[in-house]
């Protein structure tokens, strides 16, 4: 009799003891440890950032790592691999940005010892980050290869045959076609699959950003503003940016989430804070895209942010808060410095307690 997989059972159970518990429910043919190839500097700051983290803010995280090399994705390069495509020059000068993604179906490593069969864009979950400049024409060619119909549907502005819904432009098992607009508005938006089952279609992991940058020109009233969010410009390279996808897995299929993360492996950012210099200000591209749960969040502990909703303006919308809610597919920026704060260990995390205590918990580390 296979035990029932339920996100009560893991509370219950305890996640200092999860690597135990998990492993009794599914096989593995190797180790996290045993494959993964570590600098002897990154060992050394991975086994300091773990102990560190556990012993000041508790010990209810996942036991052991998940093998990123197996997994094909790292969760922490995702943080920071903007794809700007393959960059070319249109007859009326515009800049056009040229990807391929496709869909395939694999088993992925969501947890220690917790495979996931997840239905991906170019491997991953989430997909590509896909980061292009306001007005740029876009052109998508998109191939499935997997075993069911699937589309992509770009959260943005485009005419309805570039919708990406079932009836416009959608890729049967082993077909190709292309999506090609012009980027706009600017902003943090996504992309995702939208055929039906809608649901499980999103859940699955066909999902990823899609962030349009400002182009500073067509906003003379905010140059500098703009300037700051263009990637490449001297005004950007100040910032410290950072891409996060909230997302969450369904492992039992009953329609209740049993791990939450950002960037899909639950408390990987707590064992491993993320490293941010004090001096510089911090800029997040921020996503939600849990299924099963109408609400998420994310909380800052000991600072405040700005935040621009759906990135779609250049003056916050809401000032100097320090948790704010979303539904599925809202997103948003986030500002913020640490100047003139002590280094130190700062966490971040959703404010649903039953969230982080099932993976969406994490910290920066500020250092000077």
């Amino acid at each position: 009799m296979k035990p029932h997989l339920t996100r009560r059972s893991l509370l219950e159970a305890g996640f200092l003891g999860a690597g135990t518990f998990f492993s009794k429910l599914l096989p593995t043919t190797a180790s996290a440890e045993a494959q993964k190839v570590e600098s002897p500097a990154y060992a050394a700051h991975r086994d300091t950032a773990v102990e560190h983290s556990v012993s000041k803010h508790g010990g209810s995280l996942t036991v052991g790592d998940v093998d990123d090399a197996r997994n094909g994705f790292n969760p922490r390069e995702m943080l920071t691999d903007w794809d700007r495509g393959k960059v070319s020059k249109l007859p009326d000068g515009r800049t056009l940005r040229e990807y391929e993604i496709f869909v395939e179906e694999r088993l992925i490593e969501i947890a220690p010892k917790v495979f996931y069969p997840a239905w991906t864009y170019n491997g991953r979950v989430p997909g590509p980050t896909v980061r292009v400049t306001e007005g740029d024409r876009v052109r998508i060619c998109f191939s499935n290869r997997g075993t069911h119909p699937h589309t992509i549907h770009f959260h943005g502005i485009h005419s309805a045959r570039m919708d990406g819904v079932p009836g416009t432009l959608e890729a049967k098992a082993g077909q190709e076609v292309v999506y090609e607009f012009d980027a706009k508005p600017f902003g943090c938006h996504l992309y995702h699959c939208h055929s039906v089952p809608f649901k499980r279609h999103l859940h699955k992991g066909l999902y990823g950003a899609f962030i349009i940058d400002p182009d500073p020109k067509r906003h003379p009233e905010a140059e500098k503003v703009a300037s700051s969010r263009l990637l490449g410009s001297s005004e950007n390279a100040k910032w410290q940016e950072f891409l996060m996808v909230m997302n969450a897995f369904d492992t039992n299929f009953d329609e209740e989430n049993e791990f939450y993360a950002i960037n899909t492996i639950p408390h990987e950012f707590m064992k491993r804070p993320i490293r941010i210099e004090r001096d510089r200000p911090v800029r997040v591209y921020l996503v939600n895209v849990i299924e099963f749960d109408p609400l998420n969040s994310f909380h800052l502990h000991a600072n405040f942010f700005d935040f621009y909703d759906h990135g779609t303006t250049l003056t916050p919308t809401q000032r100097t808060i320090d948790t704010v809610m979303m539904v599925q597919a809202q997103r948003g920026i986030l500002e913020f410095s640490f100047q003139d704060f002590e280094p130190g260990t700062y966490m971040f995390h959703a404010h649903q307690s039953e969230f982080l205590e099932l993976g969406w918990m994490s910290a920066f580390e500020v250092v000077v």
